[in-house]
């Protein structure tokens, strides 16, 4: 391929990451127009087509799956050389992009970023908060946190936090109307708020063990939302039960706006980690950024 394609080719890359020509033109700067040009001049110079499109949403092809797994890592490393060679001696320059579920953020990235961008303040961060499962290797991020338990076999992984709890919670108003729980199987008689599994659509059945044995119980509740302060303000208001990670309702529980049930059923997970594949660790701004979580790794609060 010639060279003079390398812009043509960044620019594919940029919109097969973000899965949209206008958000690819909004990161780069141009008009969507633009962006489809240039991928339309790469696959004729390629003579494959890269992009399955309709008038709302762009698709990978195979060809094109195959030009982000191989492509992506290697432009990218050229383009943070390309920045560290012209970095003052000593000096951290780059791009580092990360997926983090909604319920990590104050207790994991805002800790680990604000000292972050004091020291390293020309690396450019990218924090997408999301609660999907993320290809972070396919969708051209450099790292992401996780739950141990879900994060794939062959990815590098680095704690964050000790182990915590997941607690099912319920205001003490409605807890006068309705008897508490003390089997997982109660909660089938209770109104539960619950989400939809992105993944899959199916609703989250809720996890709860004891000693040896475990349960998933498939709760239903009036409304569904995947918003936890949405859940957690009607919970407040007597209007149901919640499933919850316990460092995030501390302060309720703390003031009795909000108490434990079923906690002898409560299951402990191991913690939230820094995952990242391994060849990934030739990234500079990776590296700093896991030096730096590495010293704020501490108990969730």
């Amino acid at each position: 391929m010639k060279t003079t394609l390398l812009p043509q080719l960044q620019t594919f890359l940029v919109a097969a990451r973000r899965k949209s020509f206008s958000a690819a033109a909004r990161e780069l700067g141009v008009s969507p127009a633009a962006v489809s040009q240039s991928v339309r001049q790469l696959e004729e110079q390629l003579r494959v087509v890269l992009f399955t499109r309709t008038t709302r949403t762009v698709a990978l092809t195979d060809a094109g799956r195959r030009l982000l797994e191989g492509a992506g890592p290697g432009l990218g490393q050229a383009l943070a050389s390309l920045q560290e060679v012209s970095a003052q001696p000593g000096e951290a320059v780059g791009r580092l992009k990360l997926t983090v579920p909604e319920v990590a953020v104050p207790y994991v990235v805002t800790p680990v970023l604000a000292a972050f961008r004091a020291r390293h303040p020309r690396v450019e961060v990218e924090v997408v908060v999301e609660n999907r499962f993320v290809d972070i290797v396919a969708e051209g991020y450099d790292a992401g946190v996780r739950l141990h338990e879900a994060i794939e076999r062959d990815m590098v992984q680095v704690r964050l936090t000790d182990a915590f709890r997941f607690v099912v919670v319920g205001a003490p108003s409605y807890l006068e109307r309705q008897d508490a729980p003390r089997r997982p199987e109660d909660l089938l008689r209770h109104e539960c708020f619950t989400f939809r599994v992105p993944s899959s659509g199916a609703l989250y059945a809720w996890e709860l063990e004891r000693g040896r044995r475990n349960w998933r119980v498939p709760v239903r509740g009036s409304v569904v939302t995947n918003d936890r302060r949405l859940t957690l303000a009607l919970v407040e208001q007597g209007l149901g039960l919640a499933y919850a990670f316990e460092p995030a309702v501390k302060e309720e529980l703390r003031t009795g706006r909000l108490v434990r049930v079923l906690e002898e059923y409560a299951p402990i997970v191991p913690g939230f980690f820094l995952y990242f594949p391994s060849r990934a660790q030739r990234s500079g701004p990776l590296r700093l950024f896991i030096e730096v979580a590495k010293e704020f790794a501490t108990k969730a609060p």
